[in-house]
């Protein structure tokens, strides 16, 4: 484990030097390089605190510990550093997250706002096409804004792997009331949750 730390380490000094180097060697208003060597080194960071978590796990941190040192919940330090087993299969759930979940939890809450329920429930897998008709929610929608009136404005959409769905939270800020959307998407895009959460998901 110490290895990774110090590959990781070597790593991100290197995107640094690259950086510096490219702040000497172009233009003064050519920010094009800058900008790419600064991205490599927050990509490079964060395999240091992947390493530095990996570590301290295996020293026998608590995800309670981490998520204090990181200001976040033991949860949300978990899902974002953990190396979760399958309990199927005993094998280590790697699977990336969905690559434009970001935009397809976007898409649904547009649809969501402007009542399009045909649109959201076609995206529907089997399971959430049984349990959830396009009046049901609908009617749902029409409570949330009964509550807490039209939608404002939302965030930017958090997104994580959950086994085998991608989960995206992504904050809502209604007239008189906050609240997260949770939607989950299987891997072929399809709708696999759909939750109206009231308050700020952590």
């Amino acid at each position: 484990m110490q290895s990774s730390l110090t590959a990781a380490m070597r790593a991100l000094k290197a995107h640094t030097d690259a950086l510096l180097a490219a702040r000497v060697l172009t233009s003064g208003d050519d920010w094009t390089t800058s900008i790419g060597h600064a991205v490599s080194i927050q990509a490079a960071a964060e395999e240091v605190m992947r390493a530095v978590v990996g570590q301290a796990r295996q020293d026998g941190a608590t995800w309670q510990a981490i998520g204090d040192a990181l200001g976040v919940s033991r949860q949300a330090a978990f899902q974002r550093y953990g190396r979760p087993t399958d309990p199927r299969t005993g094998e280590p759930m790697t699977s990336p997250p969905l690559p434009d979940a970001a935009e397809l939890a976007v898409a649904v809450i547009d649809d969501l706002v402007s009542g399009r329920w045909v649109s959201i429930a076609e995206q529907f897998d089997p399971a959430m096409r049984d349990g959830l008709s396009e009046d049901a929610l609908a009617a749902a929608w029409a409570q949330v804004v009964g509550l807490s009136g039209g939608l404002e404005s939302h965030g930017e959409p958090v997104v994580l792997r959950a086994g085998d769905v991608t989960v995206t939270n992504t904050a809502l800020w209604l007239e008189a009331g906050d609240y997260t959307a949770r939607i989950a998407f299987r891997d072929d895009r399809t709708i696999a949750g759909l939750h109206i959460v009231e308050g700020q998901a952590s």
